[in-house]
């Protein structure tokens, strides 16, 4: 399975923005790995038409647990496949701390989004203050069994690796710290799942940019990223799809 290169928009993107699907396409008609935008919700429809029949695939930032109902300001996972979405990501940190999202939810979009064929990209990872306290391989570990259905397989779910306090921060964990985790979640897949947990994709996200890729995706069992602020721009995302495409 190739590696993947997702790019969360997050709350940026207007229609301006679809220049950038364009020139990230054209400047990667090949590219070595999967790439992957997720724009937000109002832009997911016309960015799926100007990625289709090019190497970008794109997905949403969330998805409800319902399929459809009186939901109000939520999005369905099959609203998000009926759009042109080909992924979902759910329980990123910030839904987990600005609307309180638990494992338990997590695990519900997570199964929506097998229902109506998409793939997830579930996402854990550890604040600063459970890092310092040594407890990153027990929460990262606790939100992997709490937040992945029993029957992920490989091809429908990745697993994206972002320590909160990365995000956004410029910070980023040493390499021996992201094999650590990796390494970890690896093994907790492998016996959960078996063969499927071998082969499921984790990628890593935090202050990822062109400038310290290819030294983040030579680490074991990383296998692709999970890219904010440096996936807005196809000239900054593209040194990251060039990186991940050699590794």
């Amino acid at each position: 399975m190739q590696k993947l290169a997702a790019g969360n928009w997050k709350m940026n993107g207007l229609a301006a923005s679809l220049a950038e699907i364009e020139a990230l396409a054209t400047a990667h008609p090949t590219p070595g790995c999967d790439i992957l935008i997720c724009p937000p919700a109002t832009l997911l429809s016309r960015v799926s038409d100007a990625a289709l029949g090019t190497s970008v695939q794109t997905g949403a930032q969330d998805c409800h647990p319902k399929d459809s109902g009186a939901h109000t300001g939520d999005i369905s996972a099959a609203m998000v496949r009926d759009a042109g979405g080909a992924f979902v990501i759910v329980g990123h940190s910030e839904r987990r701390a600005d609307h309180g999202e638990d494992d338990a939810l997590v695990r519900a979009k997570a199964e929506a989004a097998h229902d109506a064929g998409l793939i997830a990209i579930v996402c854990v990872g550890e604040t600063l203050e459970q890092r310092e306290a040594g407890r990153t391989l027990e929460v990262v570990g606790g939100q992997v069994a709490g937040s992945l259905p029993d029957d992920a397989t490989a091809e429908d779910t990745v697993i994206a690796y972002e320590p909160v306090w990365a995000i956004g921060t410029g910070k980023v964990p040493t390499t021996d710290e992201i094999a650590l985790v990796h390494a970890d979640i690896r093994a907790r897949l492998t016996a959960r799942f078996g063969a499927d947990g071998e082969g499921m994709r984790i990628i890593y996200g935090g202050s990822v940019k062109a400038s310290n890729a290819a030294e983040i995706f030579a680490v074991p069992n990383v296998d692709g990223a999970l890219v904010g602020g440096a996936s807005l721009k196809a000239a900054d995302f593209g040194g990251i799809v060039d990186a991940l495409g050699a590794a």
